[in-house]
């Protein structure tokens, strides 16, 4: 009759139940002072010595985790500016620099030092954004995982990048489980054997489950090619939480990198699931930041949602208890923003530092100039017209204008960073467009390429990345139509240095990236429709470093090409 006061939940588990417990149980209920009035006493004097010792051990049964976590990391193993790009040596020193693996080491160090149980995981997307990504692949973000003890990732979009053989050779470098519930590879002979969709972790005398859960629309996104496909994020979390409660678990995390909204549209329609670490959208969630996207956590009933921005610039640290039913009674938390006050640890630092050697001669060479800082930020430049997507297709442009080319069209999701006033370095163009696409030329209808146009804004609402910054057209677009149903309501096209209206039954010449022209964020007209295509033209990044050149010292602009109704 004391059991569900007392016993604690090790005990249960393994149905049995030992004097300590039925001590502790009646203490619980009340009860000692009536056995007091029966017993002798000195059966008095040991039970009551025996609770003394007992009760702080097995009377609170509730378990305590702290979930340290990242996303989007993008491969910046040294610090970054404020813009994300790189940070000059001498900013660093002067601690006006964030992130950078030598300070996540240390900032880690010192969270699982506040707690007695902790995970560290990834919410995706280590892959692409730097030179080191360029050069070494997966192997150095391995490595740099491998040294911070992960516990688990799940798969990014842009860790398919460069196809199954560059994943499997970073999930075999790995001492980590790398996850996706909603991904079927078992038709990729190079992934079906690598990836779980979720697994059991022990922590603390408890287990945790993991789920991995991916962007559905990846093919869209990268390179997975023809043998993975994905599938719904709701049903697939579902069928692992069920699976995992079917073998006793009760603690479940689900690491995602599908987005803020996909997360909190998860946690509302998947009962069991009590923790989900997002990825994808680089929502930057906090209780004092008055530039983030929510609370931390965003509690949506009893799931707590965290993401921590992105780049390394945050570690996120949630304060989980968990009762003896495996419910949470409390979650608390702030990401950590990793600063110049974080100390760079320096074994990390001097590897870092190793890795980066054969990279300096390319980045550290100085291209151009800017006579002020170019804003490249995500949450402008996948919305709205602005000064690093107008720059970049104007470069895109003026490489084969020659050519009878009149029309550039640029995803924002190619655009990686802004840029600070002053020298800009080879470096700091592979930042901003860290994905070696080439330029891509084919002629196209006016009625296609206002097709186009209609789906670069038809997720604007999600900051997706196939908002279209262009360049020799101009076109005004209207937020209150829904999406794909004439939200474009106006194009304009420079011909002869006059703007005319577009004529959907001539050809135009149009410039855009490889990426772009197989299909890629949606762009499916490009694949279907262009003629006279060519995918093999010079490096966007080498475009962009020669217009600079040209152009030095740069002005960047904002011209209205772009208009919201």
């Amino acid at each position: 009759m004391f059991s569900k006061y007392a016993v604690p939940a090790t005990t249960r588990k393994n149905g049995g139940m030992c004097l300590s417990g039925v001590v502790t149980a009646a203490i619980a209920k009340g009860i000692i002072g009536k056995l007091l009035l029966v017993i002798p006493a000195w059966l008095q004097r040991w039970l009551l010595a025996l609770s003394i010792v007992l009760v702080p051990i097995h009377a609170v049964a509730d378990y305590t985790l702290t979930v340290l976590h990242t996303n989007d990391f993008h491969s910046r193993f040294e610090p970054i500016s404020k813009f994300n790009s790189g940070c000059k040596p001498e900013d660093n020193d002067e601690g006006k620099c964030f992130g950078g693996a030598a300070r996540l080491v240390s900032a880690v160090k010192d969270a699982r030092a506040r707690t007695n149980n902790s995970i560290l995981v990834d919410g995706g997307d280590q892959f692409q954004g730097s030179l080191f990504y360029t050069f070494y692949k997966g192997k150095a973000a391995a490595e740099m995982m491998n040294a911070l003890q992960y516990d688990g990732m799940t798969v990014g979009n842009h860790e398919f990048d460069d196809g199954p053989e560059v994943l499997r050779e970073f999930i075999e470098n790995v001492s980590f489980p790398v996850l996706m519930s909603n991904g079927d590879v078992s038709k990729e002979p190079l992934l079906a054997d690598k990836i779980r969709k979720s697994i059991v972790i022990e922590r603390g005398g408890e287990e945790i489950g993991l789920i991995g859960l991916t962007p559905e629309d990846t093919r869209d996104l990268a390179s997975p090619g023809k043998n993975v496909t994905f599938s719904d994020p709701v049903a697939a979390v579902r069928s692992e939480v069920e699976k995992l409660e079917a073998e006793g678990v009760n603690k479940i995390v689900v690491l995602s990198h599908s987005g803020y909204g996909v997360d909190l549209d998860v946690a509302e329609k998947v009962e069991g699931v009590d923790i989900i670490v997002g990825g994808h959208s680089n929502t930057l969630l906090s209780n004092t930041n008055e530039s983030a996207s929510g609370p931390y956590p965003t509690m949506v009933g009893s799931t707590a949602v965290v993401q921590a921005y992105a780049y390394g610039k945050y570690l996120g640290e949630l304060n989980v208890t968990f009762n003896d039913d495996g419910e949470i009674t409390e979650a608390i938390g702030e990401p950590i923003i990793i600063d110049g006050s974080v100390v760079e640890e320096e074994t990390m630092l001097a590897r870092v530092s190793e890795l980066a050697e054969p990279l300096d001669e390319i980045r550290n060479k100085v291209v151009a100039e800017s006579a002020e800082a170019i804003e490249g930020d995500r949450e402008r430049c996948r919305v709205e017209e602005c000064q690093m997507g107008n720059l970049v297709a104007d470069a895109m442009l003026d490489r084969v204008k020659a050519q009878g080319i009149s029309i550039a069209i640029m995803n924002s999701g190619g655009v990686r960073a802004s840029m600070d006033e002053g020298e800009i370095t080879m470096g700091e163009i592979l930042t901003v467009l860290p994905f070696q696409n080439t330029l891509a030329t084919f002629q196209l209808k006016g009625s296609d390429v206002v097709a186009a146009l209609e789906n670069g804004v038809s997720q604007v609402e999600e900051v997706k990345g196939r908002f279209p910054q262009v360049a020799g057209l101009k076109f005004t677009w209207d937020a209150n139509v829904e999406p794909n149903a004439g939200r474009i309501t106006e194009v304009m096209v420079s011909v002869d240095g006059s703007w005319e209206m577009i004529d959907p039954d001539a050809m135009y010449g149009v410039v855009s990236n490889d990426y772009l022209r197989s299909g890629g964020d949606g762009y499916k007209i490009f694949e279907t429709n262009a003629e006279l295509a060519y995918d093999f033209g010079p490096s966007l990044d080498l475009v962009l470093a020669d217009y600079l050149s040209a152009n030095k010292p740069y002005a960047p602009i904002i011209d209205g090409r772009i208009v919201k109704k």
